[in-house]
């Protein structure tokens, strides 16, 4: 168990992550974790958050690789323990910073799940029409690939977000940052056929409900529960790829990447606010173009 005056330091800082940079709940819930597992750690070594010092860092990142728990998580981790350590730095509560001159872990430069356009269209293609639920489903995932959103944006997308006669969607993601969205004439027109029906009759009675996309209980949809939704879709499509909640967002900027989109345009629509952060999908793309190179050219 945690020392109680590190878990208030923890709330503090998270308090303080919210209000001047507008972190995500999902973000903050991950702050959180990592921060408790390491005041929990502290804890057990008879210390306190404020008495940490490097070598401390150093010997908590080890034990957490030592448990099998990913590179990847635990870069993560030492991310969020820089930025805890900066906060009370700030507030003068430490006079210097442990994680200082600690080396991330050596995480690699692992290539997104992503999808093929004939993928794609086969996952689409796999809701059932002749229910509300499939039909929801259809459109939920027309607009997903179509404006490479995140599945939390979807999910909370309000129908004063959309505008139809444009052809935009309104998205305020991490950050509260805002951008505008084209949708393309097949996202349009499936969410016109959705919301002139099928919305209606999920809404059940709550009709004053503005989420776009609700749930069979007429209330706001999970991530979670999308989630749930997509891969089931992909088993009866009979995609055996492993997926993952951004696979479609993958596959919209790959596939605008493949088609010879401009890296800084697919940065404004994914919402990238750096764009070493979407660079990363030049390499899916090239080794597409590789594996076509190769299956196809008689060099190849």
């Amino acid at each position: 168990m945690s020392d109680p005056d590190d878990h208030a330091l923890i709330e503090k800082f998270l308090d303080t992550q919210w209000l001047e940079k507008g972190l995500s709940d999902n973000t903050l819930k991950a702050y959180r974790s990592d921060l408790d597992s390491f005041a929990v750690w502290v804890s057990q070594q008879q210390g306190s958050m404020v008495t940490v010092r490097r070598k401390d860092v150093n010997s908590y990142l080890s034990y957490r690789l030592g448990k099998g728990l990913k590179a990847r998580s635990t870069a993560r981790c030492l991310s969020c323990m820089r930025a805890f350590y900066r906060y009370l730095l700030r507030e003068n509560m430490m006079t210097q910073d442990p994680t200082l001159r600690v080396e991330n872990p050596n995480i690699g430069r692992s290539l997104p799940d992503t999808l093929t356009e004939q993928d794609v269209e086969k996952l689409l293609a796999a809701p059932d029409l002749a229910t509300p639920i499939g039909v929801r489903d259809r459109t939920m995932l027309e607009v997903l690939y179509a404006c490479g959103l995140r599945v939390s944006e979807l999910t909370g997308l309000r129908l004063s977000e959309i505008n139809l006669r444009q052809g935009v969607i309104r998205i305020v993601g991490k950050g509260s940052k805002e951008r505008l969205v084209p949708m393309g004439e097949e996202s349009i027109s499936w969410v016109t056929r959705y919301l002139a029906d099928a919305r209606i009759q999920l809404l059940k009675k709550n009709l004053a409900q503005d989420t776009v996309f609700p749930s069979n209980r007429g209330t706001q949809m999970t991530r979670q529960t999308f989630w749930y939704r997509i891969k089931e879709h992909a088993r009866s499509a009979g995609i055996r790829k492993k997926l993952s909640p951004h696979t479609l967002r993958h596959a919209f900027a790959t596939h605008l990447l493949n088609h010879g989109a401009d890296l800084r345009v697919v940065q404004l629509l994914l919402g990238h606010s750096d764009l070493s952060t979407t660079q990363i999908y030049t390499h899916v793309a090239q080794h597409r173009m590789k594996e076509l190179h190769k299956m196809h050219h008689p060099r190849g």
